[in-house]
């Protein structure tokens, strides 16, 4: 899990927009249930389970305003 996370943070910016798009933001959904599992993180492993099921396009639009602003998701950690 920590080289998946390693490997996400490590894309380029254009790369990481991109995967934000409505349709494929599912990635960054499994990105931040990697992270929460990898950190050891129960609320974290909930909210991300929970986000996947229920509203990964709800969050296409946070994801892209936050790569763009600051280089990352935003997540519980």
């Amino acid at each position: 899990m920590k080289s998946l996370v390693k490997a996400f943070d490590s894309l380029p910016k254009w790369v990481k927009v991109i995967l934000a798009l409505p349709v494929l933001d599912i990635v960054w959904a499994i990105y931040r249930l990697c992270r929460s599992i990898s950190k050891g993180n129960a609320l974290g492993i909930v909210l991300a389970v929970l986000m996947l099921i229920l509203c990964p396009v709800i969050f296409w639009l946070v994801d892209i305003i936050t790569l763009i602003l600051i280089d990352r998701v935003l997540w519980i950690d």
